[in-house]
This record gives structure tokens, C-alpha cells and sequence, in this order.
């Protein structure tokens, strides 16, 4: 069995694409840097990754509430299932009405099937597009004071590999992953100061501000305005409680943002 991992070099593709090799599964990960390479945006990429493939890893860059997302997912799962993939791992996000229109297109593909909707990951504080803001001590977003409940993406991971290596129970479910309590963005501001004991804040601009503040910083005005919508969309209360896909899944806690902060001080500094 040969398992695509798309993402593969992302947070949690790389996760899971560790934690299959561990498991002595052949992994080939889906990335333009890989051989052969795979990109969204090429579809001419899609049917070498596909190859041989049983089993995929589907994440979607940058979101799957981007423009195009649902139309790309829908004819990658398409050509995944005519090439024979047998089942289908899907990273999607909580409270957002364009990724569960993906989800419903993977559910109805005919292979076998997991979701895993996902809440804000920890990791876009350690490895992703906050960190030099947490390194500089202020973190602005267009982000209202509403909790979230951040998840691991180490928890993700050992979600989708158990999935993807056919672990019983897991075919046909959707699971919620979110950590074990709710945080605003300033309270998690609060715990990375903690964490590195020195200040870390949290301001809020608006979306224009935001926008203009990253496009900057080198991101492109179309992802900093798909994020931007995210924070300003999403972020209204919709997902303001704690799901029990971590402990469904695993048999065990989700890993808290705390013990997340902690163990990734050194990244902050």
C-alpha cells in the first residue's frame, strides 16, 4: 500500500507522513518539491502523484474556504478514485460552510472516507505566520474577543495516520479535533508570555490593516486577505466550544495549549 500525503512538507503532513514511515508504510508525499510533484494549481501534476496510490492524505493550501478550493478538491477526489485510491483522509476546517462542501464531495466519492474538521491550529503560533509576531512581543490580528479552542497538530496527525494505516473505526467518521479549552487570542498571548517570561500581547487592527501589515511582509494580497476573511468570518462565536474528536479518536486527552507553549518556548525566543 502506498499512501499520498498531500501537504507533506506543511504541519500536519509532515506529522503524518513521520508517523507512517514509523509504522514501516510507504508514504509518497505530495509536495512541488517532491518526485514526482504535486501542486494544486497544476493539475497536470495530479495523475503521476496518484500513481500506484491507495490510500490519500487530502490538505488543501491555503484553506479549503479559499476561491477554488471546493471545485479543485472535487476533481482531485475524482481522478483519486478512477486512479483507485481506496480511502480518503480529509483535513478540514471547523465552522467554515465552503470546507464541508468538501467533505461532502469526499464522503460521496465512493472510497472509504474520514474527516478531520479541525479547530485553529497551535502550531500557526511556532510555525506558521504569528511566530515573528510572537517573537516581537505583539501579536495584531483582525481577530474579535472570542475563545477558541486551539488544537495540536501532533493530535491531528496521530488522527489521520491512524486513519490513513486503516486502524478499526475510523472509516466513515467526522471528527471534530479541538484542544481541551477555550482561549482568546490575548489569553494565548498570556500563556506564550508565560511560557518564554517575557511579554507577548495581543492587539487588534483591522482587516485592512492586517491585510496591508502582511502584504509587507512578503504574503501575497490574496492569501492575506483569504486569512484575514478566516479571522474576521469564522472567528464569530460559531466555534466557541470544545469537541471530543481527540479523545474519540485516540482514547485520550487533547494535548493542552499550555504544555503547547512550554514545549515550544525556545521557538519564541
Amino acid at each position: 500500500m502506498t499512501i499520498l500525503v498531500l501537504g507533506g512538507t506543511g504541519k500536519t503532513g509532515r506529522r503524518v507522513a513521520d508517523r507512517l514511515t514509523a509504522r514501516g508504510l510507504s508514504v509518497r508525499v505530495g509536495s512541488r518539491s517532491a518526485t514526482p510533484s504535486f501542486a494544486w494549481e497544476d493539475r497536470s501534476t495530479w495523475p503521476a502523484a496518484l500513481e500506484g496510490v491507495t490510500a490519500a492524505y487530502v490538505s488543501y493550501y491555503p484553506d479549503l474556504a479559499f476561491p477554488g478550493a471546493y471545485d479543485d478538491v472535487k476533481a482531485f477526489t475524482e481522478l483519486a478514485v478512477r486512479s483507485g485510491v481506496r480511502r480518503l483522509v480529509l483535513l478540514s476546517g471547523r465552522g467554515e460552510p465552503e470546507a464541508q462542501a468538501s467533505e461532502r464531495t469526499v464522503q460521496e466519492s465512493g472510497a472509504e472516507w474520514t474527516i478531520v474538521r479541525c479547530s485553529w491550529f497551535m502550531q500557526n503560533f511556532s510555525e506558521g505566520f504569528i511566530l515573528e509576531p510572537v517573537r516581537a512581543g505583539v501579536i495584531a490580528l483582525p481577530a474579535a474577543d472570542v475563545p477558541e479552542p486551539f488544537v495540536d497538530a501532533d493530535d491531528i496527525a496521530d488522527v489521520a495516520a491512524a486513519a490513513l494505516a486503516g486502524d478499526g473505526g475510523h472509516a466513515g467518521q467526522v471528527y471534530e479535533l479541538t484542544g481541551p479549552r477555550l482561549l482568546t487570542f490575548a489569553q494565548a498571548a498570556e500563556e506564550l508570555a508565560a511560557a518564554v517570561g517575557r511579554p507577548v500581547v495581543f492587539t487588534r487592527v483591522t482587516p485592512e490593516e492586517y491585510v496591508a501589515g502582511a502584504v509587507a511582509h512578503g504574503v501575497p494580497r490574496e492569501e492575506a486577505e483569504g486569512l484575514s476573511a478566516l479571522f474576521t468570518g469564522i472567528l464569530d462565536g460559531r466555534n466557541a466550544s470544545v469537541a471530543d474528536g481527540v479523545p474519540r479518536a485516540l482514547g485520550r486527552p487533547a494535548r493542552d495549549f499550555a504544555d503547547f507553549a512550554r514545549t515550544n518556548a525556545h521557538r519564541f525566543r
